[in-house]
């Protein structure tokens, strides 16, 4: 009788340890990931949002797998560091419509954005981690910066 909850919040705990270690990761890639747009290699290489993608996942290390498919990126050129850039999760649904990809100029204010679409398989864990109508929990990185001076 003790059994069947006990497992349930074993599988939940360790469930929940791994979407923090996912989290590490992706905040870790996002920002390395960034710095190629901060320092210029990105504009150097003229780079795309799938280029900019696969470098992120390349640094996904045991998360890569099938990261290109459940990553998301927006890459923009921002006025000023206190802004509200649009939320691709308003209204209950993700909106990849409002994504875009800029590497900006030297000295320009650049917001680095990451979802990442991952699946939950302990009930009621997904209600309490999403904000989107289908259950699906997407954890998020942001970084922003000033660009270097050529």
């Amino acid at each position: 009788m003790v059994a069947l909850p006990f497992f349930f919040l074993l599988f939940a705990i360790l469930e929940l340890a791994l979407v923090f270690v996912l989290d590490a990761v992706l905040e870790n890639a996002a920002i390395e990931t960034g710095r190629l747009v901060r320092t210029g290699q990105a504009s150097a290489q003229n780079m795309t949002a799938d280029q900019f993608k696969n470098s992120l996942c390349g640094r996904m290390s045991i998360f890569s797998a099938d990261c290109g498919n459940r990553v998301a990126v927006d890459v923009r050129v921002i006025p000023q560091f206190d802004i509200d850039p649009p939320d691709p999760m308003a209204g209950g649904t993700f909106d990849e419509a409002s994504l875009t990809y800029a590497n900006g100029n030297p000295g320009d204010l650049v917001l680095v954005r990451v979802w990442y679409q991952h699946p939950l398989l302990t009930p009621f864990l997904n209600q309490g981690l999403s904000r989107l109508n289908d259950g699906t929990a997407r954890l998020t990185a942001t970084t922003a910066f000033r660009n270097e001076p050529a």
